[in-house]
C-alpha cells in the first residue's frame, strides 16, 4: 500500500495535467463518436459492439468504414485492409512522436502510448516541451478514449429508440465531420483540393462503369485511396522544412 501511495504521490501531476487537457478532447469525441453509434447501428452493432469496436479503434474515418463495410457484409480481409489504409497515417505520428520519447523508456510504454495515437492526442503529445512523460498521455487517453467508447454506445441505443427518420437525420452529422477533415487541408492546398475532388469524381465514375461496379464498394474504395495517394505522392512530394537548429549551427 505505501508503494501504491508512492507510486501515485510520484505521477499525479502528469496524470491531473493530462487528464485536464484530455477534457476539451473527451467532449469532442462524445460529440462525434454519438454520429458513429448512429452508422454502428445501421450496420447492425448492438452497445456493447458498438462500444469495444471504438474502445480497440479510436478512428473516426477507419471505424466509418469499417462499419459501413460490415453493414455490406463484406469479407473480413476488405475490413482489414480498408481499416489499415484509412488509419495510415497515425503510422506516422507515431514515427514523429517516437522522437519526444525517451530513449530510455521502457516498451510498455512505448505500447501503450502508440495504441492512443489519434490527431488530437498526438497534437498534445508533440506540442509537450522536451521528453513526454508517459502518464500525461495516459491522464489524457483516461478521459478521451471512455468518452469515444460510451458515445458509440449511447449512439447506438439512441438509434434504436429514435423514429427512422430521426436515425436518418443524425446519419448526416457523419458527412459533416468528414467535410471538416477534407476542407482545412484543401483550402490550404490547391493541389490537396484538386486531389479531393479527383477521388469524388473517380469514386462515381468507378460505380457506374461495369468494368469496377461488378466490385465491392469496400475494393473501389481500396483501389481508389491507393492509386490516388500515389500518383499525388509520385507528382506532388511533400518537401522537408529547413531545422532552424541546423541553419543556427552552421552559421
Amino acid at each position: 500500500m505505501a508503494r501504491f501511495s508512492a507510486f501515485i504521490k510520484r505521477h499525479r501531476p502528469a496524470l491531473v495535467r493530462g487528464f485536464r487537457d484530455g477534457i476539451p478532447i473527451g467532449l469532442g469525441y462524445f460529440a462525434v463518436s454519438f454520429s458513429l453509434g448512429i452508422a454502428a447501428r445501421n450496420a447492425g452493432l448492438s452497445p456493447l459492439q458498438g462500444f469495444f469496436a471504438s474502445l480497440f479503434n479510436n478512428a473516426s474515418a477507419g471505424e466509418y468504414a469499417g462499419f459501413t463495410l460490415i453493414g455490406q457484409n463484406a469479407l473480413f480481409l476488405e475490413i482489414a485492409l480498408i481499416t489499415l489504409i484509412t488509419n495510415l497515417r497515425y503510422l506516422l505520428m507515431s514515427c514523429a512522436l517516437s522522437q519526444k520519447l525517451d530513449p530510455k523508456m521502457p516498451f510498455y510504454h512505448r505500447f501503450l502510448i502508440g495504441f492512443d495515437v489519434t490527431d488530437e492526442l498526438f497534437g498534445i503529445g508533440i506540442a509537450e516541451k522536451g521528453y513526454i512523460d508517459p502518464y500525461y498521455m495516459y491522464g489524457a487517453f483516461a478521459i478521451a478514449l471512455p468518452s469515444w467508447s460510451v458515445g458509440t454506445a449511447i449512439g447506438v441505443m439512441a438509434g434504436n429508440l429514435l423514429p427512422e427518420r430521426v436515425v436518418s437525420a443524425l446519419s448526416v452529422a457523419l458527412f459533416g465531420m468528414f467535410l471538416a477533415i477534407i476542407i482545412p487541408p484543401s483550402r490550404k492546398s490547391r493541389v490537396v483540393g484538386a486531389f479531393v475532388l479527383l477521388s469524388f469524381a473517380l469514386s462515381f465514375i468507378t460505380s457506374k462503369l461495369s468494368v469496377f461496379s461488378s466490385l465491392s464498394e469496400g475494393t473501389r474504395t481500396i483501389i481508389l485511396t491507393v492509386s490516388v495517394s500515389a500518383v499525388a505522392a509520385l507528382l506532388f512530394p511533400v518537401r522537408d522544412e529547413p531545422d532552424d537548429s541546423q541553419e543556427v549551427e552552421s552559421e
